[in-house]
């Protein structure tokens, strides 16, 4: 029996961040059609990652493959979901359930991040900001400021990093420091996965610096972000036990 693919993300009191969610899990079972899939989430939406391992279980799998639909590896990635899984794997005994690596900082979404941008019509003179979530782990930001970095050096144009939470600069302070640059056009990028309140932050405060921003959609429901989650899947799979 093939292990089933188990997507889970944060969730979100937005119902915009769920559907894009299950959206984006229907293109995976339509580019697998041999695997069971199930969408889960960490906290605020339904279904629970916790409920729907545990009614795999009951169901007589023994086996499982969790692939956190994060952007970066933060807490939720490296304590939140590896407390819920040991929570599921002690309550059921000979339950194998693997957790893939996050989606992160991967080329391939790198591309469907820029592609997102491609209605901004960038040239001499315009800036980016790569907006993210933002978090209190150093390295998950590092990750958003290496990825503006490479971002730069491909456009041939400013690019800076922005966050709506938890860490600097955010997006005032990084219109600022594209200003400085000599920048005249905004373009924010998303580097977030579905729409939500915090999206929701990113715009309005770009629009308040720059009422002619063009603001980029998130990643969302795109076919290679479900490859992505086929490749995460498949690197843990093979390891599993016949």
């Amino acid at each position: 029996m093939t292990a089933p693919l188990v997507p889970v993300a944060h969730g979100s009191r937005d119902p915009r961040s769920a559907a894009t969610v299950r959206g984006l899990v229907e293109r995976v079972r339509a580019q697998a059609p041999g695997i069971e899939v199930y969408e889960s989430f960490l906290d605020l939406s339904e279904p629970r990652v916790t409920d729907v391992l545990r009614r795999l279980y009951t169901q007589g799998h023994r086996a499982a493959v969790v692939v956190p639909l994060l952007l970066g590896s933060a807490f939720h990635a490296r304590v939140d979901l590896p407390a819920l899984v040991a929570e599921v794997r002690a309550e059921c005994p000979g339950f194998d359930v693997r957790v893939s690596d996050v989606l992160g900082v991967d080329p391939v979404l790198e591309r469907v991040a820029l592609d997102r941008l491609s209605g901004a019509g960038l040239g001499h003179g315009d800036g980016v900001v790569v907006s993210a979530v933002g978090s209190s782990n150093a390295g998950a930001n590092a990750a958003v400021a290496d990825l503006a970095a490479r971002w730069e050096g491909e456009l041939g144009l400013p690019v800076t990093e922005a966050f709506a939470s938890a860490a600097q600069p955010d997006v005032p302070a990084a219109v600022a420091r594209l200003r400085t640059r000599g920048v005249q056009r905004i373009a924010v990028a998303s580097w977030f996965l579905a729409p939500g309140l915090l999206p929701d932050r990113i715009a309005v405060h770009a629009r308040e610096a720059d009422r002619a921003v063009f603001v980029a959609e998130p990643l969302g429901t795109d076919p290679r972000v479900a490859a992505a989650v086929l490749h995460r899947y498949a690197d843990v799979v093979t390891r599993i036990p016949l």
